[in-house]
């Protein structure tokens, strides 16, 4: 994507998809910088070296996909995350019995909060922050809950050269103590002692693209390591709003048995509750990641 500046702001070109055709699966882009779904597959099967291969192009080529129709046990959905790696555990957050890597994902009439609900990535307080989270909602509200998807590949891209020099190697505090403290009292979920706390750079690179993202968001970043706290303070709050441009979001409409698949490394994600006093239920399986750099 390249970006063209004006006087009322950026307006954005994006390039045309040179991409590689798919043989096992099709990929109908949902924009031209984010977001696509994906067909052809049943992941209620095992899946052919060659079909993983092509979701895992997929998912780098459109940074978040999406599955139409699927019906899978919680088996098969933990079995579809861990042939992307090691699965990895919520800090705080509820899980299937049995399954703590099966994360519960529900909202209805009479929840005090729904699941995330401001713009963020996902446990962007670890160490090792998730590389990508797989959400599959069974049950739906008949309108309202969709998800919003933001590239972070994009919000970098339309900082100035100026301010991605005054970017390049600063650090920030992501912190999950506001986040989780007290959260999942309606579930009957103790607070543990402390939460996750971690120093990531403001601009990651990512592992398998070797592209450059925005890795700040509202929901867990703090402050930037190094300057005076009002200067960092702006700069969050700048950046903040950058990555919630609607110019680079997709934004997804659920139904049930679908499933979302999006990477933490280069995407932000906001879930609307506007379907109060309706129900939205899954589970979310999530991927072990590394350390940005």
């Amino acid at each position: 994507m390249s970006v063209l500046r004006g006087n009322n702001g950026p307006r954005y070109k994006h390039n045309a998809d040179n991409s590689a055709p798919y043989d096992t699966i099709t990929v109908d882009k949902l924009t031209p910088i984010i977001g696509a779904e994906v067909g052809g597959v049943d992941l209620s099967q095992p899946l052919g070296n060659q079909t993983f291969e092509e979701i895992h192009r997929a998912l780098a080529e459109n940074l978040v996909i999406f599955f139409r129709d699927q019906h899978i046990t919680e088996e098969q959905h933990l079995d579809f995350g861990r042939r992307f790696g090691k699965l990895h555990l919520h800090p705080a957050a509820p899980h299937a019995p049995g399954h703590p890597e099966l994360m519960v994902i529900h909202a209805d009439k009479d929840s005090p909060r729904a699941n995330g609900e401001g713009w963020h990535s996902d446990v962007s307080c670890d160490e090792e922050p998730p590389m990508g989270s797989i959400l599959y909602i069974r049950n739906c509200p008949p309108r309202g809950g969709d998800t919003l998807f933001a590239s972070m590949y994009a919000a970098y891209e339309a900082l100035s050269d100026r301010m991605k020099r005054y970017l390049d190697g600063l650090t920030a505090i992501h912190d999950g103590e506001d986040a989780y403290r007290g959260t999942y009292a309606n579930y009957g979920i103790a607070d543990k002692l402390s939460y996750p706390r971690a120093e990531h750079p403001v601009i990651r690179t990512h592992p398998v693209t070797g592209k450059r993202a925005l890795y700040v968001n509202r929901g867990f970043t703090k402050r930037i390591v190094g300057v005076p706290r009002d200067e960092s303070n702006a700069i969050l709050h700048y950046l903040w709003d950058l990555a919630e441009d609607p110019l680079f979001q997709c934004r997804f409409r659920w139904r049930e048995n679908s499933i979302a698949f999006w990477d933490n490394r280069c995407v932000q994600h906001r879930a609307m509750w506007d379907y109060w006093p309706n129900t939205r239920s899954g589970h979310r399986v999530t991927v072990a990641g590394d350390r940005p750099v």
